[in-house]
């Protein structure tokens, strides 16, 4: 038995994220029905996951935190999935769901998850024995079957990857490859008007896994969905919201979340700092925690203000503050400080290029001198 929600990946962020979001949809007759779960990789722990997943019992998610000033810590069983698949053992019968009960596809596939394979090919098209290995090969051949039976009948996809846009890429990623692929006129105006695309932006600590399956996540949660004509939604939660303007709340977490996380790894690198220092033992650092809320409110939230969004800014700070000082989660400032300077660039200057572009130029002293200091000013 399969579900009207066809789910890409089984990372513990997933488990956490959307599928716990349906499982507790689902209770209150909220969601459009139950997840089938597709697992892209090949490795022994993914094949162990996925074997959990098909047994029945759902799994648990262990939610810790403070919310709100109170320390949370409860399990919730999740019990969305009805069926759970290994792409290259079970193409079969993911492809049969795609065609006759998928009404929604929701994926998160990391940080690689959109490049392309060279060895794909149209002659991967309508096949059941041969697999495509990129995830929009995937999404294609997919997509291709369905509309080969139903060409009427388009889904709405929702990535989760942190990519700018992602409903937008991912969509101009397939086109171009059925392009490539010489495919029907009639194919490519499927996939661009009856097939919507949704660009949307997820937030969630999820610190580690449960095995065989399950994880442990933050309370907070936040899946922020560009509203668009025609789209059909997995479930409706607390946690997810529906919004005109999806580039606030991309701004949010970029300058208060991200930019916060770097902003303590540049005073871990340049104060050679403990190995094992966390987010919260920051936090718990006078010194370091009045540097950050200056920043903070000082260097970030005018920019807000100026945008309008000073309450949105004032109400998301205090959530980030509480999420930094979660007494259950240990996440370190070393795993943070990889690839520090890209982080730099990608989290720090679009926020100072912001401000110069409001007026507010040389309103953020401390963030310039770290621009300055890797040599992007």
């Amino acid at each position: 038995m399969s579900g009207p929600i066809l789910q890409f990946g089984t990372s513990r962020f997933l488990l956490a994220h959307v599928a716990l979001f349906v499982s507790q949809a689902l209770e209150r007759g909220d969601a459009i029905g139950g997840i089938s779960v597709v697992q892209t990789t090949n490795n022994p722990v993914s094949h162990a996951r996925v074997s959990a997943l098909s047994r029945p019992g759902g799994y648990p998610v262990r939610i810790r935190g403070r919310e709100r000033g109170v320390a949370v810590d409860k399990i919730v069983v999740c019990d969305a999935v009805r069926a759970a698949w290994v792409a290259d053992r079970d193409w079969t019968a993911v492809r049969r769901a795609a065609i006759e009960d998928v009404r929604v596809i929701v994926s998160n596939t990391g940080d690689m998850g959109y490049r392309l394979d060279e060895r794909d090919s149209p002659a991967l098209l309508g096949s059941d024995e041969s697999v495509p290995r990129s995830y929009p090969a995937k999404l294609l051949a997919l997509l291709h079957s369905r509309w080969h039976e139903r060409p009427a009948d388009g889904v709405s996809i929702f990535p989760c990857e942190l990519v700018a846009n992602n409903g937008d890429t991912l969509r101009d990623i397939v086109v171009g490859l059925a392009v490539q692929w010489s495919l029907p006129e009639e194919f490519v105006d499927y996939v661009q008007t009856r097939c919507h695309w949704m660009n949307s932006l997820v937030d969630r600590i999820v610190s580690e896994p449960i095995e065989p399956v399950g994880a442990v996540a933050e309370p907070y949660a936040l899946w922020a969905i560009e509203r668009r004509a025609g789209m059909v939604l997995p479930c409706t939660h607390e946690s997810i919201v529906l919004t005109d303007d999806l580039r606030s709340y991309e701004r949010l977490k970029l300058f208060f979340l991200n930019l916060g996380h770097t902003w303590l790894a540049e005073q871990w690198i340049a104060e050679r700092r403990s190995p094992s220092e966390t987010v919260r033992d920051a936090m718990s650092d006078t010194r370091l925690c009045a540097g950050i809320e200056t920043v903070w409110q000082e260097e970030v939230k005018p920019v807000f203000v100026s945008l309008g969004l000073g309450r949105q800014a004032e109400d998301y700070v205090a959530d980030v503050r509480e999420r930094f000082l979660n007494p259950y989660l240990d996440h370190r400032i070393a795993d943070i400080a990889q690839n520090h300077a890209e982080k730099v660039k990608r989290r720090v200057l679009p926020l100072i290029e912001l401000a110069d572009a409001m007026g507010l130029q040389g309103k953020q002293p401390r963030l310039h001198a770290m621009l300055a200091k890797h040599g992007f000013l």
